[in-house]
């Protein structure tokens, strides 16, 4: 059986976060950047737990923070930066004393497998032939927000604003630059990795700070009792062994 047919068999989906949750349901948002390991976990927690479904929302993470936010009937949060987080964190909707911080990643230069303009590295960005580049937006998404930081240390940032295409998350520009929509794009190593015979990786990003994941339970009334259950889950060496076939690394 495929993971797609696992998936439905056991009721693992992505839903509206503006849903009413059943008693047996445990919500959870999360970084666009997750889904794939997000959703792997989610299966084996199931499988281990019967009785519970886990569903799952994906987005930038601010989008995500704004549900929280807002009082959508989510359980755990799971954000690509420590800003969003804060962001949830500041409105009192998270149980900060369950907050850690549990894998890190990077940011990386792409470009299209096939066709586009010849890019190698970073400085290639300013030849005349290099019309797009797209990354997340720095007011919206954390990996906009760590390619801005590295790209303004670098000297390189006014180079790509000129030619800035933006994206609502990270898996939108992953796609952006998959169908060759675009010459180049900023992306966390974990979603180029995904796509190997679509983008490759030309140049990793120095980051100003560590690109840190931080995770907590919200903090709301009715919440799922099980979160807990799901977030020591997450944390535990199994569900870091899924994040770490997916290339996330230990913070």
């Amino acid at each position: 059986m495929n993971m797609k047919r696992i998936l439905a068999a056991l009721g693992l989906v992505c839903v509206s976060l503006h849903a009413q949750a059943s008693p047996n349901e445990i919500l959870v948002g999360a970084a666009a950047s997750l889904t794939n390991a997000f959703k792997e976990i989610g299966v084996q927690f199931q499988q281990e737990h019967p009785g519970n479904k886990v569903l799952t929302s994906f987005a930038g993470s601010d989008a995500i923070a704004h549900q929280v936010i807002q009082g959508a009937p989510m359980d755990i949060f799971a954000s690509a930066d420590q800003k969003a987080m804060d962001k949830a964190v500041a409105a009192g909707m998270i149980d900060e004393s369950s907050r850690r911080d549990f894998v890190r990643n990077e940011v990386v230069l792409i470009v299209p497998v096939k066709g586009g303009a010849p890019i190698n590295s970073l400085a290639d960005l300013k030849a005349a032939a290099v019309k797009r580049v797209a990354l997340g937006n720095p007011a919206t998404v954390p990996v906009g927000r760590y390619t801005k930081a590295s790209l303004e240390g670098s000297g390189d940032w006014d180079t790509v604003k000129e030619r800035e295409v933006l994206g609502q998350n990270v898996r939108q520009v992953l796609d952006y630059v998959a169908r060759g929509e675009v010459d180049a794009g900023f992306v966390f190593a974990t979603d180029a990795a995904i796509m190997p015979d679509q983008v490759k990786v030309v140049a990793k990003l120095p980051s100003p700070e560590p690109v840190l994941y931080p995770i907590a339970l919200v903090k709301r009334d009715g919440r799922n009792p099980q979160a807990k259950a799901l977030l020591d889950y997450i944390l535990s060496d199994k569900g870091l062994a899924v994040l770490d076939k997916y290339g996330f690394s230990k913070p």
